[in-house]
């Protein structure tokens, strides 16, 4: 492998006006499949295999054309400090409200609380709520539509009325970051700035970063409607092709630099970075893609397309990596230097003293307590894992100065914690020898359960055969208390499908984040035996070790718990909430944990590859073990220390996002980072590679002779690395370094 990226990246820098335009090329033509493709459909909440996607689906067979997927506002009404809702005059000013949102535009129903059920007045008669249905789902309400809504509304609350507004048609949409998230990308070109030294070696890995981003997301756009992607499918694809581009490019110039500095010229340079740091990039992106990749384990079509999207966009960072990289290093080879190094003439890189070496020798003379300090601090901030709780936390999770969470707080108030979440059960009496007594009966079952106030009349279908009602839980939707009502309802089925003939089932929002979390919970054990068992495979391939790979999964299952826990003990206990802008601490949203494994699982594994495999480099080179640790983090440590503090100032510019879920996503994934780059491969793969000493290099020849042998370590070119290849080697090298190229 080693001498065909060697050949590869030689081949690009020769070539490298064919290399650009062919990158070019594949831009503007996925660019235009993107723009005359058709548009991508509306993200589909469909979770096959659980209980309350079950019962929608036959809510959808049994109720044709009445289960609409329009968009609804709900209108919360509280009438002022000691009056009720129900005085003539705040009668008046709601009628006036509905009428006008009857007549506005794509409006297919309003809902007037004072002529409708009289569950929409309060048993206080504090509070009244309105319902507003759309004929289209909340992405098409119109701007037109929305205003006729907000100018109502607006002339509601200038009657003296206390006027909210919840559901999907107003609903703000979630901020990504914002400035604080640009401020995060400015700070990781500081870091490359540092870093390098070179304005155009900061610059290389954001500009082939992004357009490997460009060309993943407009083949997303291209085929979103053959496969079914959704808008929200290139949501990881963006996040990881950036983080993973970065990477590979920064671990490309970083070698690059290397081989300038050891004598060689240009294109000789380019080549061996190819073929050493480009063979980590290669397998570093394989166990990306195999993280990714794997997400299809948990079964859920949404996060399955969204794993393979960003896989894509992590082989298309590596092909750019190895090929446009070094090819725009071909048209300046010099500017990627250091400014020091252009002026002087001499080029010095991964110096014996440098940081990378002092600490390498800090961890060696002190193996044991450099360990035992990491362990230890990482299995203490894993603890509140333990008491970990998945949810898809709603509108109570936003801010409060958003209209949404005032509407929540307002029902919670007047109609109690359990209105927002109300369970809706679907019973199926075509097997009933009295379907209307059936239904009845599972009614008064389901009424009488621990924990429900309340339950609504039963409206049948036209067959007559199946009814749907809804049961009002007395506890919040993400309470503890209301997954324990869930499955008491569902424990009673038996016993009443027994005695009445009718099979049931429950459904609804709450009790569809209820499945959901405990089938993302229940798929996250096996999802980290897949991918932590291919990962160690390959591992195993790469660093022909045992013991290596075992010691990456294990740092990796450190960082990613105490990230976990650290998640836990701010979003769900409150530690330090209030630091951070979060309101309302609650569970943890369901698919966070999947989400950090993945991510953090592939970052981890570029920051172990790279690492690793400068230290495996000199190890085969003939360094003894305890040199190649201090050799690799010579020529290593700069890089992955780089790498790691642009990954946490891209991720925590979510944190100044205003929504909790955002927050949550930036916080976990930063703080993951900075524990896995810092605690576990700076600190702990070295403490562990010291004291395994040369055993930390041996495998079963019997092993050895399975598994099949790649060149990562360059070997095949150590005899090239020996002996400096001449400046003026080709013509196109000469014009490549003469003097006024250097100033670029």
């Amino acid at each position: 492998m080693a001498t065909f990226l060697y050949r590869l990246g030689r081949l690009a820098f020769r070539r490298r006006w064919y290399v650009t335009l062919l990158w070019v090329a594949v831009l503007v033509a996925v660019g235009f499949g993107a723009a005359k493709a058709p548009a991508a459909p509306d993200a589909t909440n469909s979770m096959p295999g659980i209980e309350s996607q079950k019962a929608f689906d036959l809510m959808e067979e049994r109720f044709p054309g009445t289960e609409a997927d329009g968009a609804t506002a709900r209108i919360v009404f509280v009438a002022p400090d000691g009056q009720k809702i129900t005085a003539a005059d705040h009668r008046k000013a709601i009628g006036t409200l509905v009428e006008r949102a009857v007549g506005g535009p794509q409006v297919a129903s309003a809902v007037n609380p004072f002529q409708g059920k009289a569950e929409a007045v309060s048993k206080d008669a504090t509070t009244a709520y309105a319902t507003v249905t759309y004929k289209v789902a909340a992405d098409d309400v119109t701007d037109a539509a929305k205003h006729r809504l907000e100018s109502a509304i607006e002339q509601a609350r200038d009657t003296g009325l206390t006027v909210e507004v919840g559901g999907t048609a107003l609903e703000t949409q979630p901020s990504a970051g914002g400035s604080a998230e640009a401020i995060g990308v400015a700070i990781a070109a500081l870091v490359l700035l540092i870093t390098f030294g070179s304005l155009a070696a900061a610059g290389l890995p954001l500009l082939t970063a992004i357009l490997g981003v460009g060309v993943s997301m407009a083949s997303i756009m291209a085929l979103a409607s053959a496969f079914g992607l959704s808008s929200t499918t290139g949501t990881l694809a963006t996040m990881l092709g950036l983080a993973c581009g970065i990477d590979y490019a920064v671990f490309i110039v970083s070698r690059y630099r290397e081989e300038r500095a050891k004598g060689h010229a240009p294109q000789e340079a380019a080549g061996l970075a190819a073929g050493t740091a480009g063979s980590a990039v290669v397998f570093a992106g394989l166990t990306v893609v195999i993280a990714l990749a794997g997400l299809s384990v948990v079964g859920i079509p949404m996060l399955t397309k969204m794993g393979l999207a960003a896989a894509g966009a992590v082989v298309v960072g590596v092909l750019i990596a190895l090929t446009l990289v070094p090819a725009v290093l071909g048209f300046w080879p010099n500017a990627v230097l250091s400014r020091r190094s252009r002026r002087s003439g001499r080029i010095k890189e991964g110096g014996e003293n440098n940081g990378g070496s002092r600490w390498a020798r800090f961890v060696l003379r002190r193996p044991v307590p450099v360990l035992i300090a990491s362990v230890v601090g990482l299995g203490a901030l894993a603890i509140p894992v333990m008491d970990l709780q998945l949810g898809m936390p709603g509108a109570e999770a936003k801010p409060t100065s958003t209209t949404e969470r005032r509407a929540y707080d307002d029902l919670a108030q007047g109609f109690g914690p359990g209105f927002n979440g109300p369970l809706t059960v679907v019973v199926d009496a075509r097997n009933a020898e009295n379907p209307k007594t059936a239904v009845r009966t599972i009614e008064e079952r389901v009424g009488a359960t621990d924990g429900i106030v309340s339950v609504s009349s039963a409206r049948f279908n036209a067959a007559g055969d199946t009814a749907v009602f809804s049961a009002i839980p007395s506890t919040a939707p993400t309470s503890e208390r209301t997954q324990d009502l869930v499955k008491s309802i569902r424990a009673d089925r038996p016993a009443a499908e027994a005695s009445t003939g009718a099979e049931f089932e429950v459904t609804g929002t709450t009790a569809l984040n209820i499945d959901v979390a405990q089938k993302t919970q229940d798929a996250l054990i096996p999802y980290l035996i897949l991918v932590v068992g291919l990962a160690i495979l390959l591992l195993m391939v790469v660093f022909r070790s045992v013991l290596v790979p075992v010691k990456a999964a294990v740092g990796f299952l450190l960082s990613v718990l105490a990230a976990l826990g650290s998640v836990v003990a701010v979003f769900q206990w409150g530690w330090g909430a209030g630091l951070l802008g979060v309101e309302t601490t609650g569970p943890i949203m369901s698919m966070m944990p999947i989400f950090l494994v993945g991510i953090v699982f592939g970052l981890a594994m570029d920051y172990e590859v790279f690492l690793v495999a400068r230290m495996r480099e000199a190890y085969v080179h003939g360094d003894s073990p305890d040199q190649a640790i201090r050799t690799g983090f010579r020529y290593s440590a700069r890089v992955v220390v780089a790498a790691a503090l642009i990954m946490m100032a891209v991720f925590s510019g979510f944190i100044g996002a205003g929504e909790s879920m955002i927050k949550m996503i930036g916080f976990g994934l930063a703080i993951a980072v900075l524990f896995d780059a810092f605690v576990v491969r700076m600190a702990l793969v070295p403490a562990v590679l010291a004291l395994l000493g040369k055993a930390a290099w041996w495998m079963p020849r019997w092993l050895d002779r399975i598994l099949p042998r790649v060149d990562v370590e360059g070997e095949a070119l150590s005899h090239r690395a020996a002996i400096p290849q001449a400046p003026q080697a080709t013509k196109d090298e000469t014009e490549d370094t003469r003097p006024e190229f250097t100033s670029v």
